[in-house]
C-alpha cells in the first residue's frame, strides 16, 4: 500500500519555521490545540519536531523569559528532547508503522527531504479498524445465515 494514501498534505499541516520565535510557537500550537508540532527552515526541508516540553524546559532552564521576551528566542534556539522521525514518500508500509508506534505523527519528506505533510497515527488506526469492520461483516452476516436455517 503506497503511505501517501494517509497524507495530510502540507498545507492543512499546522508547522512552524525554525526562526518563527517562540511566543509566535506557543500561540500556532495553542490556537490547534497541538503538543508538539513539525519545524521546518524557509527552503522549505525538515528540520524536525517541537514539543512543549521543550519549549517548557528551554524558558525554565536556558531563557528565563517572559512571555514578552520570548518574541526576541527563536524556534532554533530551543533544545529539543527528540525529533519525530520523517519517512521518504515512497516509504514502505513497515518503515510507517514502525515509527508511528513511537510518534503521534510522521512527518512525511520528498527525496530533497522537502516536508510535503504528516500522517497521524489516529489516521492508520483508523484505517485497519475500517477494513478489520469490512472484514467482520461478511462474516457476521454468513453466522447469521447459518443460524436462521
Amino acid at each position: 500500500m503506497n503511505i501517501l494514501f494517509f497524507l495530510t498534505p502540507k498545507n492543512e499541516v499546522a508547522y512552524i519555521y525554525e526562526d518563527d520565535s517562540l511566543r509566535q510557537a506557543l500561540e500556532k500550537m495553542e490556537y490547534h490545540k497541538y503538543s508538539a508540532i513539525p519545524v521546518i527552515n524557509k527552503t522549505g526541508k525538515y528540520v524536525g519536531t517541537i514539543t512543549e516540553g521543550d519549549m517548557l524546559w528551554g524558558i525554565k532552564n536556558k531563557f528565563n523569559l517572559s512571555l514578552k521576551e520570548s518574541e526576541s528566542v527563536t524556534v532554533a534556539e530551543i533544545d529539543r528532547r527528540s525529533d519525530n522521525r520523517p519517512v521518504y514518500a515512497d516509504s514502505d508500509m513497515e518503515g510507517l508503522i514502525d515509527k508511528a508506534l513511537n510518534q503521534n505523527f510522521v512527518p512525511v519528506v520528498d527525496d530533497q527531504k522537502n516536508f510535503i505533510g504528516i500522517i497521524t497515527r489516529k489516521d492508520i488506526i483508523r484505517y485497519f479498524y475500517e477494513k478489520s469492520q469490512e472484514v467482520q461483516k461478511p462474516a457476521v452476516k454468513s453466522q447469521m445465515v447459518l443460524r436462521t436455517e
